[in-house]
């Protein structure tokens, strides 16, 4: 276990603003595609999907970003912990990024799948050898993704907040620069 102490060497700009934006944009994509149904049908319905298909693209990009200066750019700090902790830790990182890969793949495929209408302008053309029952079948499993990534980002954030409140070694810190780590009884 790496027991840390003051200060945590955060990790750079960049890699803490993908971070949050995934946050912010996971959290809207899940809120907004659950308000698409609230809108009655025509356009407020279709610019409210249309600005979920547009903010899943942007999701897709920063995704495509994210990888990229992971494996070629960003900060790389030692590991928060070893043994079964390290091993937890390592899978529930490559499982979010497996399922956010999937969800917005999976939601790229329905707004194909469907024909979508992207802001009453423009129609993605539905292709003709899809039929109804599998574009069902890529909605559904396009939405138990997504519910599934809200799961296990509940999962890493409740970790993160374990670390800084019952470990109190500075973990939080590595993604909330100046954050100091929290001692029991407010010390």
């Amino acid at each position: 276990m790496l027991k840390l102490a003051g200060t945590v060497r955060p990790y750079d700009g960049r890699t803490i603003l993908f971070h949050w934006l995934t946050v912010l944009l996971v959290a809207g994509q899940w809120l907004g595609a659950h308000a698409i149904d609230w809108f009655p049908k025509g356009w407020p319905r279709t610019d409210i999907r249309s600005l979920h298909i547009l903010f899943g693209a942007v999701l897709a990009g920063l995704i495509v970003a994210r990888l990229l200066w992971r494996w070629r750019g960003g900060r790389q700090l030692p590991d928060a912990d070893s043994g079964p902790l390290q091993i937890a830790a390592t899978f529930v990182h490559g499982l979010l990024y497996v399922l956010l890969i999937t969800t917005v793949t999976l939601g790229l495929l329905n707004a194909w799948f469907r024909g979508d209408s992207l802001f009453g302008t423009v129609s993605l053309p539905r292709p003709s050898f899809v039929g109804k029952d599998t574009r069902a079948q890529v909605e559904n499993l396009h939405a138990l993704v997504a519910n599934s990534i809200l799961i296990v980002a509940a999962f890493h954030a409740s970790a993160a907040l374990w670390h800084h409140y019952w470990r109190h070694d500075g973990i939080l810190g590595r993604m909330i620069p100046g954050l100091r780590p929290h001692r029991a009884g407010g010390r």
